[in-house]
């Protein structure tokens, strides 16, 4: 239309940075994050946050490069959400379960240049950066973040003097750097690796602008209003903490670290704070309607809390209600920048009753405002399925907040993306009232404590057992993790091994977490092509139980 022109004055490129620059103005004095007895106000995190970019760029970090993370909850996780961005960079967090073999694995597929390190993760890195150096590969620059509860103590020995550590870092950095502002808000902000499969790593890339666009509607559609205050319970590494690192300082809020997260700290941090919001997977939920009534403390007002990864029982939903937790159920995929669809609750459910309420709010809901469309359609012809409640198909999603890719892998980004939209390898029915509720997940896909496991990995490790002739894996039911990995074998003629030592083989090759937590000996059901039937290993799975936690490790 004539007159109408593109500007510097009407377009800027969407940028999560921006959230942060406009807090450390409106909300300069105000506590941005807390851990323990360390504190700082929104305008130090920026000049924090601004340091850390001119740090990198003086260790030669320059645009499109990128740079990782090992760390708990802790204040610098915080700060390199921004920080790294800031200089240009793209931000790679790595799971805090990984081994030294994985985390060597995706230092090598990202081709990381700097890593940031938490002192209590340090062994994993030096034998991640001993595998690396086996391989010839590029080591990045290590930097050290000493545990601010316990700075002496946290490096173990290490001498401080052969090593670059974070505080020293940003003291030592200049407070007068230019952001590097995105070029085009589809630029890489960040790299999230999904099941981080040795064979074949995922890693997806997230855009600034999908960052931005799913930050504000996480806090839309969980009512963070402003000046919350938000209980990091969800691990930052796992999909950019839900984008929320970004959605908080959208709203001034004052972000609560916890390195552990138990039953009990998280009474103590709601009730010592004043905790408006937190979230968590439905292990956090057990945890919490699971802990002792000594470890309790009264609620100090409503508290919000976001559910999402494998679909939450009702009852556990029903007990946190209960307790006095207002539930917001979502769900996404790492390559949808985590929360894509909210089961937004209705008014006229409230005089249902309670057993009626949990059920419907179980189900995964309509895509949220930041995401075009989500549908069920037939992989096959791409045709949308009816909104019975019965026919099942695939879950497929396309919008702003779909990833822009996998990185360094354009064969799996067109498989995923075949057709328009972003297949997301769920299965799920939709209700007659338009809301999706899931039904099944891919084959291959374990999720345990909101993580994925690949079953195909598990079961290269089993079949590399002497003893073992075949091998399959699906998931079982779990009262504290959702889901684990459950394991059918069989051995071989003239052969015996027990349950316990193949777990034991397992975990000396895997993280424990993807180790299997049961073994069962017998044939394995096959079609008349050879091919394992999985969907029966489910069910006789499914049917042993749900494995319950009685005390002891559940690691």
């Amino acid at each position: 239309m004539e007159g109408s022109i593109k500007s510097p004055a009407n377009y800027v490129p969407l940028s999560p940075i921006s959230f942060l620059e406009r807090a450390a103005v409106v909300y300069a004095e105000r506590a941005s994050v807390v851990y323990g007895t360390t504190s700082y106000t929104w305008k130090q995190t920026r000049d924090r946050c601004l340091k850390l970019a001119s740090a990198l760029f003086s260790l030669g970090v320059s645009r499109g490069d990128v740079v990782a993370v090992l760390a708990a909850n802790i204040p610098a996780m915080y700060d390199l959400h921004f920080g790294v961005p800031m200089a240009g960079a793209v931000l790679c967090t790595l799971n805090t379960r990984h081994d030294s073999a994985m985390v060597s694995t995706l230092l090598e597929h990202s081709e990381s240049k700097v890593l940031f390190v938490d002192s209590h993760l340090l062994d994993i890195v030096q034998g991640a950066l001993k595998l690396l150096a086996k391989s010839n590969a590029k080591l990045p620059t290590i930097i050290i973040i000493s545990d601010l509860t316990d700075a002496d103590g946290a490096l173990g020995g290490v001498d401080r003097s052969t090593i670059l550590e974070y505080e020293t870092l940003l003291r030592d950095a200049s407070p007068n750097f230019q952001i590097q502002w995105p070029i085009d808000e589809c630029d890489p902000i960040s790299i999230n690796y999904t099941s981080g499969t040795t064979s074949r790593p995922k890693g997806v890339i997230y855009s600034h602008r999908g960052g931005y666009l799913n930050a504000i509607a996480t806090i839309l559609f969980n009512d963070i209003t402003t000046m919350p205050i938000y209980l990091w319970t969800v691990p930052m590494f796992h999909c950019n903490g839900w984008c929320l690192p970004w959605g908080i300082a959208a709203q001034g809020g004052t972000n609560i670290c916890l390195r552990n997260v138990t039953a009990k700290a998280i009474f103590d941090s709601i009730y010592l704070h004043k905790v408006t919001h937190l979230g968590g997977a439905p292990t956090i939920l057990n945890m919490i309607i699971n802990s002792p009534i000594s470890e309790r403390k009264p609620l100090p007002g409503r508290v919000g809390m976001m559910t999402g990864a494998a679909p939450p029982p009702p009852h556990v939903m029903s007990k946190m209600e209960e307790l006095g937790f207002h539930i917001t159920h979502a769900y996404g995929l790492t390559e949808t920048y985590g929360p894509a669809t909210v089961c937004t609750w209705k008014p006229e459910w409230d005089a249902l009753p309670l057993e009626e309420r949990v059920r419907l709010k179980a189900r995964q809901g309509l895509h949220h405002i930041g995401m075009e469309e989500v549908d069920v359609k037939d992989p096959a012809t791409m045709k949308s399925l009816p909104a019975d409640g019965k026919t099942i198909g695939e879950v497929m999603f396309r919008g702003n907040t779909v990833m822009n890719g996998y990185c360094k892998d354009l064969k799996a980004t067109m498989e995923a993306m075949s057709g328009g939209w972003y297949h997301s390898g769920d299965l799920g029915v939709r209700q007659p009232d338009g809301y999706i509720q899931l039904k099944d997940r891919s084959k291959d896909i374990i999720i345990s404590g909101g993580e994925n496991i690949s079953s195909i990995e598990v079961e290269s490790v089993l079949f590399s057992h002497p003893a073992v002739l075949e091998a399959a894996v699906v998931a079982r039911p779990d009262d504290y993790w959702g889901e684990t990995p459950c394991a059918f074998v069989k051995l071989k003629d003239d052969v015996n091994i027990t349950a316990e030592e193949i777990i034991k083989f397992c975990r000396a090759r895997l993280p424990h977490y993807m180790a299997p937590r049961t073994v069962v000996f017998e044939d394995l059901p096959k079609t008349s092509t050879g091919k394992t039937q999985k969907f029966l290993l489910r069910e006789k799975a499914k049917a042993m139980g749900t494995i319950f936690w009685k005390g002891g490790s559940k690691l």
